[in-house]
């Protein structure tokens, strides 16, 4: 029976940063993965295939510019975009080994389950094995939540995993939830030419975004044929009508909504909300209990109700990004040996990669206005910068908020081509309490979007010269 001082179960990225940390502090480690592949849900049906899709979507149909669809140069099937996405994923899983090996840390293959409260039984198809550890991070990630009404077959009806396994692209489909992973795969599929009717009992996507950059969003997807069906909900998926369509099963699917409409489409999928994924880890046995969605309560130092359980990553809910995860793999590892640690930075990004992509850090108008701060807004569009002109982009916008009286930047907001890279010059500014001044004052390289700082903040002054 193998010990370690920290066993981590889980290979995304909480579990590898939990792991690498630990292992830097001079920890023996061990972490534990059921599937026979490194990188969690992350790198195999999160994120990076997600990303990996959109940029072989944008590639192979030439999609480069904002000013109008762009049509595919060719016929795009599935394969050519998933060979795309398959080289990303390889590469990044010889990344993740690499970085495992050379910080000492075991990877051992199975599904573990906890015995007691220090012992974890890790079983493997022809094998099994129990190992030992002070302390434990589960990083198990979440699951797509399930509808039991629903009649998933993982040919008309999927999930948010299913859809990357789908044999054939569809001509239409309907995506319930106007979530992340619901808007993101709307804007790729349908610059694939999909036929995609987007559901959402919310009266709009992406509720904590800036509702100026959603409207825009809104807009461009209406522009390419999305159709929106806001503040309407599901009442009822069956599959009919029986057709002999080759390549395609021999239904359709048709969603009856509460309003009484009936949408019909070659496949549905359905992306309302995830659940953690700690069904099999044996958790009774440890004294843990989990919510209603089999998340992980925790602290500020991601430690569970138990001392030596720590937890991190999707499976302990919000704001469940892998970005996040990260820190907060690497936080608990530290808190738990004693390394240098400071609470999570509460100016984390966030990246929405739709098309156009979005981004946004700190405040929105709507919580300074809840929270009494008196704020002014500059805006830059991108078709005021050469480097938007050169590229096409006359969607983009970049929209900066200040404080009125101090000048100091609360927030920024992004919609177009480069959002998620820009965010973070907004990022460092807020984290050192820049302010107005700071981007007044300094050159940005020419042409670039990077520009649109200066343009917004030069926007914001001139309103509060004239206040």
């Amino acid at each position: 029976m193998r010990h370690f001082d920290l066993v981590v179960i889980g290979t995304g990225p909480a579990g590898q940063k939990a792991a690498i940390q630990a292992s830097k502090l001079g920890k023996d480690v061990g972490i534990i993965e059921k599937k026979e592949v490194v990188g969690g849900s992350c790198l195999h049906t999160g994120t990076i295939p997600s990303k990996a899709l959109r940029e072989a979507v944008m590639a192979l149909t030439g999609t480069t510019g904002q000013r109008e669809r762009s049509r595919p140069q060719k016929k795009i099937t599935l394969d050519d975009v998933i060979f795309w996405s398959n080289r990303v994923i390889r590469s990044e899983m010889e990344i993740i080994e690499d970085q495992m090996m050379r910080n000492g840390v075991e990877l051992i293959r199975g599904t573990g389950r906890f015995e007691d409260a220090h012992t974890l039984k890790v079983t493997r198809e022809h094998s099994s094995e129990r190992v030992t550890g002070d302390y434990f991070v589960i990083a198990t990630g979440t699951t797509p939540a399930h509808d039991p009404m629903l009649p998933y077959d993982n040919i008309n009806v999927v999930d948010s995993d299913g859809l990357l396994h789908l044999k054939r692209l569809p001509r239409s489909m309907v995506i319930v939830g106007g979530g992340v992973i619901g808007t993101e795969y709307a804007c790729i599929l349908a610059t694939l030419g999909v036929q995609i009717t987007l559901i959402e009992g919310r009266d709009s996507l992406l509720g904590f975004v800036d509702h100026e950059v959603i409207e825009a969003l809104q807009y461009h997807m209406r522009q390419v044929d999305i159709t929106l069906r806001l503040g309407e909900r599901v009442e009822r998926v069956e599959l009919s009508d029986p057709e002999n369509r080759p390549g395609f099963s021999n239904s359709l699917v048709r969603a009856t909504l509460e309003s009484g409409k009936h949408i019909r489409s070659d496949t549905l999928m359905y992306c309302i909300g995830r659940s953690g994924a700690t069904q099999s880890l044996g958790l009774e046995n440890v004294g843990l209990e989990t919510d209603h969605r089999g998340r992980i309560k925790v602290n500020e130092f991601y430690q569970s109700e138990v001392p030596h359980v720590y937890a991190a990553g999707d499976v302990i809910g919000f704001p469940a990004l892998a970005s996040t995860s990260m820190e907060q793999g690497r936080l608990a590892a530290c808190h738990i040996f004693g390394g240098s640690t400071n609470s999570f930075p509460e100016l984390f990004p966030y990246g929405i990669y739709a098309i156009p992509e979005i981004s946004m850090v700190g405040k929105t108008e709507g919580q300074l206005t809840e929270e009494g701060i008196p704020y002014e807004m500059g805006i830059a569009r991108y078709k005021e910068c050469a480097r938007g002109q050169l590229l096409g982009d006359d969607i983009g916008m970049l929209k900066m908020l200040v404080h009125e009286e101090t000048r100091e930047l609360l927030g920024v907001h992004i919609i177009g081509t480069g959002a998620t890279e820009l965010i973070h010059i907004g990022q460092v500014a807020m984290a050192h309490h820049g302010t107005l001044d700071f981007f007044i004052q300094n050159v940005f390289n020419y042409p670039t979007l990077a520009e649109a700082y200066k343009i917004a903040a030069l926007n914001a002054n001139n309103k509060l010269a004239t206040a």
